[in-house]
């Protein structure tokens, strides 16, 4: 018998291994997560539990103080009571909208790479830009709005969409303006969970008599996207209780809420950032919205059975 062989390392195998390139790669972005948005959260979760005006350093400790006062604030409840009903409305119109685009481009024979760009194009735009435009060139409420020359065609007098609570036409503005920056997104994942259905369904569904349209939506479509229907829910539903930019920019940024519709994000910002500076309430509010959205989006993906196999 020989000698046993003995493998010698190169100088550098070391980098050679796939560890290292992984965390070449994912170890910058590992790093901003935790400068940018763990420890934040942690010392959020810390800034909470302390009377901390002016200062994010507080010495003075109050327990449980500052959530029970956000608990208890009519201001703060009434945010989160007024997001919830957005949330009931916005979240079903942004289903339906983007289930039946996503439908009808799907159905395209020709140019569909085209509407797919077309119509996911304005979720690659600034919610910041898009809520100005909507705010100073459709609904400005002059009769040179898009909106209101729109009404001129009927004869229809002009509508200060944004100075007047009764009626809320401010909801309107909102609303479209919100469709139409998230539409497009939600479209393409349903497009997604569209193009995953075995063509051979539809095929056995129409040889044994099935008709097109609701029949095989209901029986064959909707079954089948259960698992994407229900992350799109869950999406739809944290970003609506994280409407910020649309309701900060369109509303004004004086801090008039009510009568506008006033967002729990608002809310906390001038309880944070206004002019008392108070992290320490606005640290519990942040918590109390956080833990809201768990608790909600856990029991939905419960009752839509996220993560289950539907197969």
């Amino acid at each position: 018998m020989g000698a046993p062989t003995t493998t010698r390392r190169r100088p550098g195998a070391l980098l050679d291994r796939p560890a290292w390139a992984f965390w070449t790669l994912a170890g910058p972005f590992v790093i901003g997560l935790l400068v940018f948005g763990y420890i934040p959260i942690l010392w959020s979760v810390y800034l909470s539990f302390f009377e901390a005006r002016n200062t994010v350093t507080p010495t003075e400790f109050v327990g449980l103080r500052n959530y029970a006062d956000m608990l208890t604030s009519p201001a703060f409840l009434d945010s989160l009571l007024t997001f919830t009903l957005f949330a009931l409305f916005i979240v079903p119109t942004t289903f339906v909208c983007s289930l039946g685009l996503a439908l009808l481009v799907n159905q395209a024979r020709w140019a569909q790479p085209v509407l797919r760009s077309v119509y996911f194009l304005p979720a690659a735009c600034s919610y910041v830009v898009a809520a100005l435009i909507w705010k100073l060139s459709i609904f400005n409420g002059v009769r040179f709005g898009l909106a209101n020359t729109v009404l001129g065609w009927f004869g229809l007098d002009n509508v200060a969409w944004l100075a007047v609570t009764d009626p809320p036409w401010y909801w309107l503005v909102l609303v479209t303006l919100r469709l139409w920056l998230q539409v497009g997104f939600y479209m393409l994942i349903f497009l997604a969970g569209l193009q995953r259905i075995p063509a051979a369904l539809y095929e056995a569904a129409f040889v044994d008599g099935a008709r097109r349209g609701w029949t095989t939506l209901r029986h064959i479509t909707l079954p089948q996207l259960r698992a994407t229907s229900a992350a799109v829910l869950l999406l739809n539903l944290i970003a609506a209780y994280q409407a910020f930019d649309e309701f900060y920019n369109v509303l004004g940024s004086d801090g008039a809420y009510p009568p506008y519709a006033r967002p729990p994000l608002v809310y906390l910002y001038y309880t944070a950032l206004g002019s008392g500076q108070d992290f320490g309430h606005g640290s519990a509010g942040a918590v109390i919205l956080a833990l809201l959205i768990a608790i909600v989006t856990l029991a939905q993906g419960r009752l839509l059975g996220f993560g289950r196999n539907h197969t």
